[in-house]
């Protein structure tokens, strides 16, 4: 017996405390309120990223200007990291799109997995411009140049750090708010940009003082901290691609569930991410005796509880299992063999 989130269904028996916030704050659990939340997360996600797409672009055109007249490899490098967060917002912004799009017959769960399909282009994008700064460095550390334009230079990188720690700041909140791994990822691209701008701030003034390998250096150092950014956020798609999720969300589902009326255990629980929205599928077990309306019943219970108390999850399949008897056959043998296959 299952309980799909397509159901309508009563709210159970709760306290007066639960029933009253019901009062002042209704909610339903239907598809079509389920698809205006996911709507809503994605129209926010979108607004992040263009925000901070315009934000960055102005930023990375300013310091663009002064590269021109200056000749510094450390402003080069945080200008190309500049624009190519600046460009990462497009692919994600497609797959915020893409996401919108109802599951059909052929993608029955949706579009949301573009999401990771973006955090991957982001890691790649990210890498590249590690790999170009870094060589940039290297090309100006054999053939050294002054610096000219030093204070314009050292503008340019007060600039680019206050604009990307303000997107940073932006797309991490809104990230984390409507579960977005990608924008998260993004988000910590931006202020490690922030990072290398005071960086190039560092090298300006070294070249200030007539050090002219100052310049060429911090743009080796930019360089390590993409890569390490790089690994943070490799790390972050990496684990939403594999379907990870936090044991902390695990453990909430499964205290919620032990305290629904009618459940008497809890078996195997599973939690996935589709894009930013989460889904969960469970077996609970009720009484042996329970008719199919009242396993039923349960199972909803459970998987009303499972949505208030799971942070955007938005459908759960909860499969109800009868309580063994003791000498009873076990009634998922039949099944056994396809589960070692």
């Amino acid at each position: 017996m299952c309980a799909r989130y397509e159901h309508k269904h009563p709210h159970p028996e709760t306290s007066p405390r639960h029933r009253l916030r019901h009062l002042l704050a209704p909610h339903s659990h239907e598809t079509a309120d389920k698809l205006d939340s996911a709507l809503e997360s994605s129209a926010r996600g979108l607004r992040a990223l263009w925000i901070s797409l315009a934000v960055l672009g102005v930023t990375a055109l300013a310091q663009a200007v002064v590269v021109a007249v200056s000749g510094s490899v450390a402003l080069l490098g945080d200008t190309v990291h500049n624009t190519a967060d600046a460009l990462t917002a497009v692919p994600l912004a497609l797959a915020f799109v893409l996401g919108r799009r109802a599951a059909t017959r052929r993608f029955t769960y949706g579009y949301g997995r573009a999401e990771d399909l973006a955090g991957i282009a982001i890691v790649l994008t990210i890498a590249a411009s590690a790999v170009f700064t870094g060589w940039t460095a290297v090309d100006r550390l054999l053939d050294p140049r002054p610096v000219d334009h030093v204070p314009a230079v050292a503008a340019a990188a007060l600039a680019g750090c206050a604009g990307n720690e303000w997107v940073a700041r932006y797309r991490i909140r809104v990230g984390r708010a409507i579960g977005s791994a990608a924008l998260v990822a993004d988000g910590l691209h931006a202020r490690t940009d922030g990072f290398t701008s005071l960086a190039v701030l560092l090298g300006a003034g070294g070249s200030a003082l007539g050090w002219q390998f100052a310049d060429p250096v911090v743009g080796l150092v930019i360089t390590a901290v993409i890569a390490l950014v790089l690994r943070d956020a490799a790390r972050e798609v990496f684990r939403r691609v594999m379907d990870a999720v936090d044991p902390a969300l695990v453990d909430r589902a499964e205290q919620a569930l032990t305290r629904v009326p009618g459940v008497r255990g809890v078996g195997e629980l599973r939690l996935r991410w589709i894009g930013h929205r989460l889904r969960a599928e469970v077996a609970v077990v009720v009484d042996g005796g329970a008719t199919v309306r009242e396993a039923h019943r349960i199972a909803v219970d459970a998987e009303h509880a499972l949505l208030h108390a799971v942070p955007r999850l938005t459908a759960a399949l909860v499969h109800a299992d009868p309580e063994p008897v003791p000498g009873e056959r076990d009634p998922h043998l039949p099944l056994a063999h396809h589960a070692t296959a």
